[in-house]
């Protein structure tokens, strides 16, 4: 699914909606970040993780003393 990149506008209008202070020349900078993190993410979405256990299933065992790398 594709969606229409984040501007600079946009940016501020959700940031004055989230009431949040930002100074009007820092809007282009949180759209490009936007836009970064909703790239990282759809990257992420895109992943087969296939039979993956959740985090929640492993444990962190001590090492033991003669392990070696």
């Amino acid at each position: 699914m594709s969606t229409p990149d984040l501007t600079a506008r946009e940016a501020a209008r959700w940031v004055h909606r989230a009431g949040l202070p930002l100074d009007d020349e820092r809007h282009d900078l949180v759209a490009t970040t936007a836009r970064h993190i909703h790239a990282v993410v759809s990257t992420l979405r895109e992943l087969d993780f296939g039979e993956t256990h959740p985090a929640a299933v492993y444990t962190v065992l001590p090492e033991a003393p003669d392990a070696t790398l």
